[in-house]
């Protein structure tokens, strides 16, 4: 069962999912015996979901003011109360990431769209993206390398994301254009499959109003000259997460400004790989974001 992928968490993990220290958790819990970790023969702490979920509640009270020797004295179930309480204001995005973390341990496609309806009712849809998915999956990244989580929790979050992103994009879609001066084209390079940032852009293109043409991962240069033909003035964006390798990230942005470049062109780039390129060659008509907030800037 896909359940069993990871239900039980040393202290490092707590630490990486919480942010709380492990030093401080041991200190917690030897003093206030707020969790009740399992423990192997050779005496390590061992921690279910239960206790993660607790250490997450407790933590979003703490940063509310709440110490944690009175956190202590309260009844198993005044903690997720009191939880609920402070977010009825809407503003904790800490607790959003927070269930958006448990829904991705749990694979829990309920807590998921629970928490989300509960943002998007009073947020729009590019607020939720930019304060609470984008931090979401900078932490996600991290909690994966530190081999927190596996592959299959980080692409069962990353799918539901998508979903959302596309039916918030279809709804801009369906609208006419207001900006004709321009056409964006939004590629990945060759073995390029991180999209997430790239869709999000495609909404924001949409979103003020310009045509935008998503082709997604692995395309091929030369078929990105195919859109000369149908568009006049063409602004390429390309999102650079693991490819092209970095030594040869920058025989990758000439092969692209040899083939597609000329007075109606121009070619965005963003993404981590970018700090590889070397700026000083680059003509004019190529421009370098250091966020995904840079560049909807200069829509």
């Amino acid at each position: 069962m896909i359940n069993n992928v990871k239900s039980v968490f040393s202290i490092k993990d707590l630490e990486n999912i919480s942010g709380i220290k492990a030093h401080t958790i041991r200190i917690w819990e030897k003093r206030y015996d707020i969790l009740q970790p399992m423990r192997t023969e050779t005496n390590i702490r061992l921690y279910d979901l239960a206790s993660l979920q607790k250490l997450l509640n407790i933590t979003l009270l703490h940063d509310y003011g709440y110490k944690i020797s009175k956190i202590a004295t309260y009844p198993q179930e005044k903690i997720p109360a009191l939880v609920r309480e402070i977010i009825s204001n809407k503003t904790a995005k800490s607790h959003a990431i927070s269930e958006f973390k448990m829904a991705m341990m749990n694979f829990d496609q309920e807590l998921f769209f629970n928490t989300y309806n509960w943002l998007i009712a009073e947020k729009s849809f590019k607020e939720v993206f930019h304060e609470v998915f984008l931090p979401l999956l900078n932490e996600i990244g991290l909690l994966w390398q530190a081999e927190t989580i596996t592959p299959a929790h980080e692409h069962f979050i990353s799918y539901l994301i998508k979903q959302k992103l596309l039916t918030n994009t279809e709804k801009l879609q369906v609208l006419k254009q207001t900006k004709t001066d321009k056409v964006f084209v939004l590629s990945l390079p060759m073995n390029e499959i991180h999209e997430l940032g790239l869709m999000y852009l495609h909404y924001e293109i949409l979103l003020n109003g310009y045509k935008g043409i998503y082709l997604g991962e692995s395309m091929p240069i030369e078929n990105l000259k195919d859109l000369k033909n149908h568009f006049d003035s063409i602004t390429y964006v390309t999102y650079l997460t693991v490819q092209p390798e970095r030594s040869v990230i920058n025989e990758y942005v000439e092969k692209m400004a040899l083939e597609l470049l000329d007075e109606n062109t121009e070619l965005w780039y963003l993404g981590r790989l970018t700090e590889f390129i070397n700026t000083d060659v680059l003509s004019d008509k190529v421009s370098i974001f250091n966020s995904i907030a840079e560049l909807v800037d200069k829509l």
